[in-house]
């Protein structure tokens, strides 16, 4: 990484990208320590987090010597070794968050076909080599899904968790007519804002997405990730998501 080529994200956040500037590998591993250290404070499960091929890429300045997904497969490899450590260390539900798979897409459609497929590979190479135990999440925002709900469902996650709040739903019916079977979480809390959601307006997202999702599918989750918000928000929106979810499942006998 630079030490000062910042780049915005979003809003007045920036970042700054890695560089890929040869072959990628992983010599030692990144996330281990912090997900047992965090996994030892809890008896609840605590997910592995990561990154996943096609977003490291997206967000990074990568090297042009070389087709894009051969850098992917490299990247998946490198995923797959953390991956493996993160298992072996007793971490039994693990995130590879893929929200840059819409984002990459190319605009010409002769051209989609062929990054559908090596996108799709690049997950699946760096996931499929865990126990049928282990749990395997992704993550996807920052786009319209309806596009690329088919490549969704063949990166084969147990979980996939999707932005949805601030559509209220709008994927909602097109995973119904696709006959997504895995299982989903639509978001019911925008994190891109400070605003906390009452119960009511949680409750009320939920009930659409039962009405098009089998409870046994239906995870209740945020967005995206909670780092951009500030504490005392944070919890009260994540209260009131508890106690909306805790109605639904009432209701439902669960």
């Amino acid at each position: 990484m630079t030490r000062n080529g910042w780049v915005q994200s979003y809003g007045s956040r920036a970042t700054r990208p890695s560089i890929l500037w040869g072959d990628v590998s992983r010599p030692a591993p990144i996330t281990v320590r912090w997900s047992t250290y965090t996994q030892g404070l809890t008896e609840k499960p605590v997910k592995g987090m990561l990154t996943g091929p096609v977003t490291i890429l997206a967000w990074s300045f990568v090297r042009d010597d070389q087709p894009l997904g051969e850098t992917a497969y490299q990247v998946a490899l490198a995923l797959r070794d953390e991956i493996a450590d993160l298992e072996q260390a007793g971490i039994g539900v693990i995130q590879v968050d893929e929200p840059a798979l819409r984002e990459l897409l190319p605009l010409r459609k002769r051209d989609q076909a062929a990054y559908l497929d090596w996108s799709v590979s690049a997950f699946r190479l760096a996931t499929s080599g865990v126990d049928d135990r282990t749990q395997i999440h992704t993550h996807l925002c920052y786009s319209e899904f309806g596009v690329v709900l088919d490549a969704i469902d063949a990166l084969d996650a147990d979980v996939t968790s999707i932005e949805a709040a601030r559509s209220r739903m709008e994927v909602v019916p097109e995973l119904e007519r696709s006959g997504f079977a895995r299982g989903i979480g639509p978001g019911v809390y925008d994190i891109h804002s400070p605003r906390v959601p009452s119960v009511e307006e949680v409750r009320d997202l939920i009930g659409i997405a039962l009405d098009a999702i089998p409870e046994r599918q239906l995870w209740i989750n945020p967005d995206c990730g909670l780092k951009s918000r500030g504490y005392t928000e944070t919890v009260a929106s994540l209260e009131n998501i508890l106690a909306a979810t805790r109605e639904a499942r009432a209701s439902l006998g669960a």
